[in-house]
């Protein structure tokens, strides 16, 4: 996502008068001291200015939209840039807002849509004051925090949702549906962006093995304008709890925003956290002695980070040097594989890499009840993956990612490799 900062700022007319400059650099002083995100006014002048051109619909389900394609059309393409000016002036206070960003993306991807110039007339501004008598009140301002209604307005269309898990010894899918299994002894982050940062914290599941489990895992929900302070959430092993650090279950919501909650239904063993506010469903479980992590969040919010927040195993899998190759994965086992695909086949009759998983699982540990983990992931997979045809991944090596540009990105290495050697 592009950093708002970097959008132009609009010039002064030269020869302004000097009261006047003075008055607007006092204005900017004020405005940056206080911090204030106007992409809510920005939202508003443009529903107020597209009104007469919907027609009872959304923007999208507007008819002849290229240039010339009539008076709603042009009339649209007017809104839209005065839409687009307003967010250019208000980007430097709206750094890190994920409704100002929800905002620029959707003007782009509707002045393409509609074939809006960039350069042209924009719309008047909305008339203020009292309303005409006899009118009935306006329409409901779009709560700022109520992320999947927001984008539905914007975009006419709902959001896209990603999924990630970590569970087991432990597995990773990643949001690209690669799947590894890995050692990644210590904490290691499973995301940081703008919005969330998740963290595992993971220890050997016996002395001189290198499988690992995670142990706790730390989930901090950062400061967002409008809708909450910063919240954390901490996890251990026979200690999930029921609310947030500071004891609350509705986390540091502000008057008028969305919630940010946490829901239980089987106590000490399953904790649900729904942030409305950035389309994010959590769930956390804690099954054979370890916890497993499940994710479903809105695209925007998982690719909002920065160059320096590369090292998320939801986003890029594990690092080549943490994933368990086949000779580590063989070398310890408490029981023969034949057992554990005995148990594992009763509740997972397809043998893809959730069963492959469960089969390491077992037969490393030797606990039957690493079953389960692997059933309760793939049911959280179920809810939240919206493609369910990516459901199973079918692995030949359940430690190597499941992607076919990966495994052609390996082959031309190797033949580079060798023509190199050759010459």
């Amino acid at each position: 996502m592009g950093d708002p900062g970097q959008s132009p700022s609009p010039r002064p007319p030269h020869g302004s008068p000097p009261t006047l400059s003075t008055l607007t650099l006092l204005l900017l002083l004020c405005g940056h001291a206080h911090s204030q995100c106007k992409i809510l006014r920005c939202n508003a002048e443009y529903v107020s200015s597209t009104l007469s051109l919907r027609g009872g619909g959304s923007p999208g389900a507007l008819r002849g939209g290229g240039r010339g394609g009539g008076v709603g059309s042009s009339g649209f393409c007017r809104a839209l840039r005065s839409y687009a000016l307003c967010t250019r002036r208000t980007a430097r206070t709206c750094r890190g807002d994920l409704a100002f960003h929800s905002a620029v993306h959707g003007i782009e991807d509707l002045m393409i849509q509609h074939n809006c110039s960039r350069q042209g007339p924009t719309a008047p501004p909305p008339p203020r004051g009292p309303a005409l008598p006899g009118a009935g009140p306006g329409p409901p301002a779009p709560d700022p925090c109520d992320y999947e209604g927001r984008f539905s307005r914007l975009h006419g269309r709902p959001p896209g949702f990603l999924h990630c898990a970590s569970f087991g010894d432990p597995h990773v899918r990643s949001f690209h549906h690669h799947f590894h299994t890995c050692r990644v002894q210590g904490a290691w982050p499973l995301l940081d962006n703008d919005f969330l940062f998740v963290q595992a914290t993971s220890s050997p599941v016996a002395s001189g093995a290198n499988a690992t489990t995670t142990r706790k895992l730390t989930i901090i929900f950062k400061n967002m304008q409008e809708c909450i302070d910063q919240k954390v959430y901490q996890a251990e092993v026979d200690n999930l709890p029921a609310a947030f650090e500071d004891g609350s279950i509705n986390g540091g919501v502000r008057p008028g925003g969305s919630s940010l909650s946490i829901q239980t239904a089987n106590p000490g063993s399953h904790v649900e956290i729904r942030a409305a506010y950035i389309g994010t469903t959590i769930i956390i479980r804690q099954t054979a002695g370890q916890l497993s992590f499940s994710i479903k969040v809105a695209e925007d919010v998982a690719r909002a980070f920065s160059a320096e927040q590369d090292l998320q195993l939801c986003v890029g899998g594990c690092p080549p040097s943490q994933r368990l190759s086949r000779l580590e994965r063989n070398r310890r086992r408490a029981i023969t594989v034949d057992t554990a695909r005995q148990l594992c086949k009763e509740g997972l009759p397809v043998e893809d890499a959730y069963f492959q998983s469960c089969v390491f699982d077992v037969s490393i540990s030797g606990d039957p009840n690493f079953t389960v983990t692997a059933q309760a992931a793939l049911e959280d997979a179920r809810a939240f993956l919206p493609d369910l045809e990516k459901l199973h991944l079918f692995p030949s090596d359940a430690g190597a990612p499941l992607s076919p540009a990966t495994f052609l990105t390996s082959f031309l290495s190797g033949l580079f490799v060798l023509w190199f050697c050759i010459q």
